[in-house]
């Protein structure tokens, strides 16, 4: 691990930012060295080679929101790791987070403890999981440049089981991918607990990370 770990706060509350930057001041061997208030603020604050080795990424923003800037890191530094810290906790935002690039979620009701724990996880291993996020969806996620892998190779699906996947890395409910399907939406939550079952995941998010790892979907 570096000597000091350098730590940027992107957030639209100036004294959510300001607390969170005390908070951090405490951690030894952290040091926040950049606050914006939206990511466009954010991306006019970097100073190359005086990069941040973590953000810490809120997700509703004004002028240009978390996802948008993740992704924009990810093409451009993609040696920066993001965090994402929001007070969403719907497996849509986890999701789509992601699909961006960032290497974990935390809820802004995180204790200091999850949070020093999480920059130390992001720093030696190059991603963070708890309880929203499970271990094996975020190392499946970290090895998506294996590209010889393929969902054929693994389990057979049927082609409704692939399409379901592919919609549930979408921002769509279970009601609104039923309608697509032209069944109820129990059908659909039918759909998804037999490929929880197939798979050994539990969650939607864990379907989704499987659809991109598998190819079934481009980050």
């Amino acid at each position: 691990m570096p000597d000091i770990i350098h730590i940027a706060i992107v957030d639209d509350h100036a004294l959510f930012r300001k607390s969170l930057s005390v908070l951090i001041g405490l951690f030894p061997k952290y040091k926040v060295i950049c606050n914006a208030a939206n990511g466009k603020d954010f991306i006019g604050q970097l100073q190359p080679p005086n990069l941040p080795d973590i953000v810490l990424m809120d997700i509703s923003m004004p002028v240009m929101d978390g996802y948008a800037t993740t992704a924009w890191l990810r093409a451009n530094y993609p040696q920066i790791s993001v965090l994402a810290l929001s007070t969403m906790d719907s497996e849509t935002a986890i999701i789509k987070m992601i699909k961006n690039g960032a290497k974990g979620y935390l809820l802004k009701d995180t204790e200091p403890e999850e949070l020093k724990r999480a920059f130390e996880d992001v720093i030696a291993r190059g991603y963070f999981y708890n309880e929203l996020i499970s271990h094996k969806v975020l190392k499946n996620v970290n090895q998506l440049t294996d590209a010889g892998n393929t969902i054929c190779g693994f389990i057979k699906l049927s082609e409704r089981e692939i399409e379901f996947l592919k919609l549930a890395c979408t921002e769509l409910t279970y009601k609104e991918i039923a309608d697509k399907f032209f069944v109820s939406v129990r059908t659909v939550e039918g759909y998804r607990d037999i490929l929880c079952d197939k798979l050994s995941l539990k969650t939607r998010v864990g379907l989704a990370m499987y659809a991109i790892k598998n190819g079934l979907v481009n980050l």
